[in-house]
């Protein structure tokens, strides 16, 4: 079988297993001593790295990003850090928290406005300047941002969550310790899974699918589903452990090869709601399957889309013609809110049915998907 040619873009160091972020600390510390430390709501659950950092000699200014990020949000952050010279940016915390130090390390050291390099609602263009050195460390098993060469930002004005994209915006060191998404609230453990499990889904079915992102996405979907399912009976590291590689491999793969429909639609919806982005990925998945399995495709596709439902019958049980059903209903029986529960009502599924067109995630999405398709299946969602 001939190999089609691909290029595949990473982080500069990935660093994984239980207990690597206290061990990477003095490593961190080397990229720039003066520090700026992003942080959830909750400064003090990152005191134990502000510490560790002091003791390297660090100047550490702590900035907290309580809520997923906007540009007003950003603005200050990069406000923050040239105030600071700062010279290093770490995150730490979960995907909003990580791409708003993502941002910020991004924007600081640029020229242009902020909108200049958004897509969709500015102009899109490249970064003029290098980003400051970005360390990634997710509390979180999800969204995989801590590889990714994005950082998805709220527009209130335009009611659109878009992305500051670029390259260079891959993080210079990401550190994925399990340990330190242990106990993670069930809700947030289920909606972010999912989300993770989502990102290994759509890069495999993509067009953009390379041999490298397929023997991630082979690994990981099964290993995702299996794990998510032990996480909603109890607490459990093995399982843990497995979300976050899962995570991990969904950044990977969808940095190098694109999403799909799932997360074509969530931006809009995130944008014109205020529901939590996992939350609305897990609502659609099972139904953006389904309506990509019934729009076609080539042989290719049909046997991908068949190995994605078997292994979800692997792991939730089923005949395989039922796969899709069978994932909704787990998944509304784990707790999981329709987006109806989840504050989604119709008119904000049909803005987000005309605004998913112009989505990148739409432009990998493995078959061509009419307006009233992308309708249907967030009905079916609801």
């Amino acid at each position: 079988m001939t190999l089609s040619a691909f290029t595949f873009a990473t982080a500069g160091t990935i660093d994984f297993g239980r207990g690597v972020a206290a061990r990477a600390v003095a490593s961190i510390a080397a990229l720039g001593q003066r520090v700026l430390l992003v942080t959830g709501s909750d400064p003090s659950r990152a005191a134990w790295l502000r510490s560790a950092l002091e003791a390297q000699g660090a100047q550490v200014t702590l900035f907290s990003a309580a809520a997923e990020p906007d540009i007003a949000l950003i603005e200050r952050g990069v406000s923050a850090a040239r105030s600071a010279g700062i010279d290093s940016v770490i995150a730490i915390g979960g995907g909003a928290v990580i791409d708003t130090g993502k941002a910020i390390a991004a924007l600081a050291p640029a020229e242009r406005p902020m909108l200049d390099h958004l897509e969709v609602v500015g102009k899109g263009l490249p970064l003029e300047a290098p980003p400051l050195p970005f360390t990634a460390c997710p509390t979180t098993a999800g969204t995989g941002a801590e590889v990714t060469r994005n950082a998805v930002i709220s527009v209130p004005e335009a009611r659109r969550k878009v992305s500051l994209r670029d390259p260079a915006m891959l993080p210079a060191r990401a550190i994925v310790d399990p340990a330190l998404t242990d106990n993670c609230p069930r809700a947030v453990t289920l909606a972010s899974g999912l989300d993770a499990i989502t990102q290994v889904i759509e890069p495999y079915l993509s067009s953009r699918a390379n041999p490298m992102t397929d023997l991630i996405c082979r690994d990981a979907i099964p290993r995702g589903l299996t794990a998510i399912q032990t996480l909603m009976q109890g607490e459990d590291p093995d399982a843990r452990d497995a979300m976050a590689w899962v995570s991990l491999c969904g950044g990977l793969a969808l940095a190098n090869a694109g999403l799909g429909v799932v997360h074509g639609l969530a931006g809009p919806l995130g944008g014109l709601s205020t529901a939590a982005h996992g939350a609305i990925c897990g609502a659609l998945l099972p139904h953006g399957l389904r309506a990509n399995a019934q729009a076609g495709g080539d042989r290719v596709l049909t046997q991908r889309m068949a190995d994605v439902q078997g292994w979800i019958v692997q792991a939730l049980g089923g005949p395989p013609d039922a796969a899709f059903d069978r994932l909704h209903g787990w998944s509304r029986d784990a707790g999981l809110p329709g987006l109806d529960a989840q504050g989604i009502g119709d008119d904000a599924r049909a803005q987000a049915a005309t605004s998913a067109a112009t989505s990148s995630s739409m432009k990998a999405n493995p078959v061509p998907l009419t307006e009233a398709q992308l309708t249907d299946l967030m009905q079916q969602a609801r």
